[in-house]
């Protein structure tokens, strides 16, 4: 069986070795360049690849579609005058994705939701589906973010690590330090500043190198910021109000110590710093500053050599002038004396004392001051005053008690450091400064009898007997002189009898002041029912809690022995 198969086998054309050979030579021929065409294509697409691949590994991210060198851009520390860090770099992990490899981007925006679900899903879906080759999706991850992202496996998404601005502090020194944006630039506060004074052309030029950025020192005291803040926000919730703040000055050179305004922000979440009502009111809002003034009045009447300290007004009935009638708010109705005209806090008084003054020497005493010119400091956020376009007398005798005109309260404070130290106008500074340095810029503005007489009114208005307004801010131990200002707000165009801006403002020890305090409360509410909402009862004991929790730390140690001892003024 098996012989017959091998004979017909043999018998055929394939049985017979010519044609079988003729067969193989005619296959051959054809598959050879069909190899050889397929390991061309093949070998061709290697290549193309192994070239992409090669060109990625080769390409810096920064380049084209990438962020900018920029972004990575260090930053100088800051810190406070004992070295204490306001603000710091860290590093952070910032997510990007590169669509042109995102396989499915409705899949991959889903798993990035159940991390990130604040995710704007409209716009990063767009982001997914725009086919570039590099988009950023989120910027400053926290170490969780990262690595939840990392295990949801998305092919296309990568991270990048970046410099993220720190602040140990939060939102205690947020309105004096400021902020960067997502690039680490400075936007406002003290970063901005820094910025300005040429950290951002460094950046730029790539010379903003961490082994080459000293530390950038302020005047603040972290331990009084943080009492400052403490208060103020304490104070907030006392007495109902819309705004409080305070601010402490060192006398001698005009150094900022603290300053804080609430309601503020974190800057390490500031989402809401741009809302309205959080703006820092010490240095960017200007409000009727009320009987505060009339410590510049009084000083401006003593200063022109027409009134001294034994000069008296006649307060017993309204000052009247025009059509226009000035009167007290608790008035004594007689003759009172120039002490007695800031102490009782007389309007009448304080009206009489510019007449007697005069417009022109009015105006110019106030702008002498300082208080009518924009503030010139390092903090960018600084307003302008107001002032009527032309001064009438009305205007001169309702500026007189702090109406009619407004500034900022951090230019109020400055105002009074120059009533305190011997008469000398000085710039506030966020950085330190020696008393020498102070006074080669600072401005001879009332004379050293001026000074020492203000000095004396701000201890009568303080000393507990004598009927003044600073009683309630005393404080044991220390010598504290000071002035009340309660201020009716404008409410629909017309001054309210509910509705105030109250201030205090002083000095300690007021034998020799090292230190100007002013504080504010924004539209108070009375602390208990029945009681009123006067300064005196809200802006002074803030004043109050200020120093007697600061003072210490500042070097201003109490001293009981000096409670029943006189101040002594000459009244030449």
């Amino acid at each position: 069986m098996i012989g017959k198969w091998r004979k017909r086998f043999e018998g055929t054309a394939l049985g017979s070795g010519i044609v079988v050979d003729g067969e193989r030579k005619a296959f051959g021929s054809r598959a050879r360049p069909r190899l050889m065409m397929t390991m061309a294509v093949f070998l061709g697409l290697y290549a193309a690849l192994s070239g992409r691949m090669i060109h990625l590994a080769m390409t810096d991210p920064e380049v084209g579609a990438g962020p900018a060198s920029r972004v990575t851009a260090s930053r100088p520390d800051i810190i406070d005058r004992n070295g204490e860090v306001l603000a710091t770099d860290i590093k952070t992990a910032s997510l990007f994705a590169e669509p042109r490899r995102i396989v499915d981007a409705d899949e991959a925006i889903e798993k990035l939701a159940t991390i990130l679900p604040d995710i704007n899903y409209e716009q990063t879906y767009n982001k997914l589906k725009s086919g570039a080759g590099f988009v950023w999706l989120r910027r400053q991850l926290t170490p969780k973010q990262q690595s939840d992202i990392m295990n949801l496996g998305v092919p296309g998404f990568g991270f990048r690590t970046e410099k993220r601005r720190f602040y140990p502090g939060g939102s205690t020194a947020a309105h004096i330090v400021g902020l960067v944006n997502v690039d680490n630039q400075g936007i406002s506060g003290i970063e901005k500043y820094i910025d300005d004074q040429g950290l951002a052309d460094l950046q730029a030029s790539g010379l903003a190198q961490p082994k080459d950025l000293a530390p950038f020192q302020l005047s603040i005291d972290l331990r009084v910021q943080h009492i400052v803040h403490d208060e103020i926000t304490q104070a907030l919730t006392r007495y109902h109000a819309i705004a409080a703040g305070a601010v402490v000055l060192n006398a001698k050179t005009g150094e900022v110590v603290a300053m804080a305004s609430v309601p503020d922000f974190d800057p390490n979440n500031p989402f809401n710093a741009h809302e309205k009502d959080r703006l820092n009111r010490m240095s960017a809002g200007t409000y009727e500053m009320g009987s505060t003034i009339k410590s510049f009045t009084t000083a401006m009447a003593l200063d022109s050599g027409k009134m001294n300290l034994n000069s008296t007004v006649d307060a017993s009935k309204p000052f009247r002038f025009g059509n226009q009638t000035i009167r007290d708010f608790h008035g004594k109705n007689r003759v009172l004396t120039l002490p007695e005209v800031f102490i009782f806090s007389s309007n009448i008084g304080s009206g009489h004392e510019a007449d007697i003054v005069g417009l022109e020497g009015h105006r110019e005493f106030i702008h002498r001051m300082g208080l009518l010119d924009r503030m010139k400091t390092e903090l960018p956020e600084v307003a302008r005053p107001t002032e009527p376009k032309v001064w009438k007398k009305v205007h001169s005798m309702t500026i007189a008690f702090g109406h009619g005109m407004s500034t900022t309260p951090l230019q109020t404070a400055v105002g009074v450091v120059a009533l305190m130290n011997g008469g000398f106008l000085m710039n506030p500074t966020f950085l330190p400064r020696t008393r020498d340095a102070a006074l080669e810029s600072a401005t001879r503005v009332v004379s050293q009898q001026t000074s020492d007489e203000m000095r004396y009114l701000y201890k009568l208005n303080a000393t507990k007997g004598t009927g003044g307004s600073a009683t309630r801010a005393t404080v044991p131990g220390y010598r504290i002189g000071g002035k009340t200002g309660t201020a009716e707000k404008v409410v629909h165009g017309r001054y309210s009898k509910d509705v105030r801006f109250n201030a205090f403002v002083g000095a300690f020890p007021i034998d020799d002041p090292q230190y100007v305090v002013l504080s504010i409360v924004d539209e108070p509410k009375p602390e208990k029912p029945g009681q009123a909402a006067t300064a005196g009862l809200n802006a002074g004991p803030l004043f109050s809690n200020i120093i007697r929790r600061s003072a210490p730390l500042l070097g201003v140690q109490p001293d009981f022995r000096l409670e029943e001892k006189p101040l002594l003024v000459s009244s030449q």
